[in-house]
């Protein structure tokens, strides 16, 4: 079976419907600079790039810059940046799948092997856009000599190092400056980024660092979009079977995405690929955005993700599937998370993205494990619920009871029953599971100690503050603790 290539672009004969990229899409102009090749990228941004294209409102291409150490550039050069994005997931009720050849990569550069290369595209003057996703970890202050080494080993560093070099080649033009869009999964990234950017540049040439202050826009941004990774061998030789092709870069993802981009109308028509997918969103404020992810998305997560698992599923899907744990969900979303929004937001809006959510819990292409979710289970508790914890009861002056049911199951879920080495692990129905938070040791004792309710609902070290004061929240968690340690979590769900 042949590679994807772009000769073979006009031989295909795909047994399923295969959106191809516009026909003269390979002499499109580099518009965008990408930091990353990862999936998420690729199944998100380069996507959003893609149906700018396919709907002629962009005409441009993206050169991506690979940092990381792990192999090269080799498969989107065999594959002349052609890349498959299969799109699975439940969209208005249904199961769907789609095939998508997306043409939106122009050519990957190595950082290690082609940095003066990557340096000469500051002269392009159509490349106005850069984006990145470095991880989390690629947005931290890096080291002095950084700024020295070629390519600079951190993404700030090499940041810098390409806008200097724009600046010189055009003279310092104001209007060469470009827009920066981070999608790194931290708040106010751009802002992040911007003063790393800044920091670094301290010492170099005045006129510079006032071009890179005034001529260059830093726009933090949200994403939301589930991109397992790298389909397995089974899922891969399916692809191929349907398409007639082997394809060595493909990328799964779900059908919903979002992308919002804090901007004005002016920064939109500036970046111009917004408006070929309906999840981008240029706003001046995305603390919304943020904030229904982070409660009614990862919170809904996080007071499942525990219960579900004792109560005997493996995955999110699962959860779904079953009577109980669904009904759990849908309540504790609509009748609780909702109502005790901290950030103001209309119920129709919150409701519009509840029903999103639960939607995708039930894509039935996903296997979302249920322990995944619980990896830093304590602070996720912390940070995502306990304000929606805090809001409810001041709005309604009562507890919220679904909420209350996932905060016991979460206290059972952290019950270690076996410690090795300094790890520590639970028990279901006799097997063991891995408790990935740095309480577990805390828990241990606790357990030890009887396992005091007081103890824990007032420790401020988890909390930052004393729970047992919320008007029925103690009662409450200590009913359903009580179930669940006498008949199982399955008894408390009922």
């Amino acid at each position: 079976m042949q590679t994807l290539c772009r000769p073979l672009l006009g031989k295909l004969t795909p047994q399923v419907p295969l959106q191809l990229p516009p026909a003269d899409v390979f002499t499109y102009p580099e518009r965008v600079l990408q930091f990353g090749t990862g999936v998420l990228l690729r199944g998100l941004c380069d996507a959003v790039v893609h149906q700018a294209n396919a709907e002629g409102s962009f005409a441009g291409r993206i050169l991506v810059v690979k940092s990381t150490g792990g192999g090269g550039a080799g498969a989107f050069t065999r594959q002349d940046g052609l890349y498959t994005h299969v799109l699975r997931g439940m969209e208005n009720g249904q199961a769907t799948e789609r095939f998508v050849l997306n043409g939106a990569i122009s050519r990957v550069l190595n950082a290690a092997t082609d940095w003066e290369e990557i340096l000469r595209s500051a002269e392009n003057p159509d490349l106005r856009t850069v984006i990145s996703n470095t991880t989390e970890a690629g947005l931290q202050r890096p080291a002095n000599a950084d700024l020295i080494a070629s390519p600079p080993a951190s993404y700030p560093g090499k940041l810098l190092a390409w806008l200097y070099h724009r600046w010189r080649h055009w003279g310092g033009s104001a209007d060469r400056g470009v827009v920066i869009v981070p999608t790194e999964l931290i708040p106010d990234n751009g802002r992040v980024l911007r003063e790393l950017v800044l920091e670094l540049a301290q010492g170099m040439e005045s006129g510079f660092t006032e071009w890179l202050r005034d001529s260059n826009h830093f726009c933090s941004s949200l994403v939301d979009r589930i991109v397992p990774g790298k389909p397995d061998a089974g899922q891969q030789a399916g692809f191929d079977r349907k398409l007639g092709y082997h394809d060595d870069l493909t990328v799964i993802s779900e059908p919903y995405l979002l992308w919002a981009i804090e901007g004005n109308n002016a920064l939109k028509t500036r970046l111009g690929f917004t408006g070929g997918h309906k999840g981008v969103v240029v706003s001046p404020d995305i603390k919304l955005f943020r904030e229904l992810k982070l409660r009614l998305l990862n919170g809904t997560h996080t007071l499942l993700c525990g219960l579900a698992y004792l109560a005997g599923h493996d995955t999110v899907r699962q959860a779904m599937n079953d009577p109980l744990t669904a009904v759990f969900t849908r309540q504790l979303l609509f009748q609780e998370l909702i109502p005790g929004m901290p950030h103001q937001v209309e119920t129709r809006q919150a409701e519009a993205f509840g029903r999103q959510v639960l939607e995708r819990f039930q894509n039935p292409f996903l296997e979302h494990k249920l322990l995944s979710i619980t990896l830093h289970y304590t602070s996720k508790m912390q940070m995502r619920n306990l304000p929606l914890l805090l809001t409810f009861c001041e709005k309604h002056n009562h507890t919220p009871d679904r909420l209350c049911l996932g905060f016991a199951a979460y206290l059972h879920f952290m019950r270690p029953m076996a410690e090795e080495n300094g790890i520590f692990f639970g028990e279901r129905n006799g097997q063991r599971y891995l408790i990935q938070d740095a309480a577990a040791p805390w828990f241990a004792q606790w357990w030890a100690r009887g396992a005091p309710l007081q103890e824990v609902l007032s420790n401020r070290g988890f909390w930052q503050e004393d729970l047992t004061p919320l008007p029925g929240f103690a009662a409450r968690v200590s009913k359903y603790f009580e179930i669940i340690q006498e008949k199982g979590l399955r008894a408390a769900l009922r």
